[in-house]
C-alpha cells in the first residue's frame, strides 16, 4: 500500500486572534482491520475519543460534530449501518460530510489503497466500531 499525504484534521487546535483554528496534517496509514484505530486516527479529533462530539477540534468548527454514540437511539433502536457507511464514503448527502468541516473518508481511503476490497474493509470495520460504541439508554 502506498502512503498518501492528503490533509486531515489534527487533534491540536490552534488559537488565532479570531479564535481556534484547525491545523491540517498528512493522512497516516492505519490497519484496515482495526476499526478502533481508524476511529482514533480519523474521527476522534472532531467526534472525541468517546464519540460524543467533544473532540479537541470541535471548538473550532462551525457546526458541532454529532454524538456518534446515539445513532441507534436516534434511529428507533436500530443502528443505521448503511447510512453510517454511506456517510463515511461521502455518498450520504449529509451536508457536513465532504465539506471543509468533515472529509470524505472514501476518497481518502482510496488514496492509501486502490484495492476496492481493502476500501470496503476499512468502511465496514469503521462502521462496526461506531456500532460498538452505542449507548444502551
Amino acid at each position: 500500500m502506498r502512503i498518501a499525504f492528503l490533509s486531515i484534521l489534527t487533534a491540536a487546535t490552534m488559537f488565532a486572534a479570531d479564535g481556534p483554528t484547525i491545523k491540517q496534517v498528512p493522512l497516516k496509514q492505519t490497519s484496515p482491520v482495526d476499526g478502533k484505530a481508524m476511529f482514533s486516527m480519523y474521527c476522534a479529533v472532531c467526534h472525541g475519543a468517546d464519540g460524543k462530539g467533544n473532540g479537541p477540534a470541535a471548538p473550532a468548527m462551525k457546526h458541532s460534530p454529532g454524538d456518534l454514540t446515539k445513532m441507534t437511539i436516534n434511529n428507533k433502536g436500530k443502528f443505521p449501518d448503511e447510512r453510517i457507511a454511506m456517510s463515511i464514503v461521502g455518498s450520504s448527502g449529509i451536508a457536513a460530510h465532504g465539506n471543509d468541516q468533515m472529509p470524505i473518508w472514501g476518497d481518502l481511503f482510496k488514496s492509501v489503497s486502490n484495492d476496492n476490497s481493502i476500501i470496503r474493509l476499512r468502511i465496514s470495520n469503521l462502521t462496526d466500531y461506531i456500532k460498538s460504541i452505542q449507548t444502551k439508554k
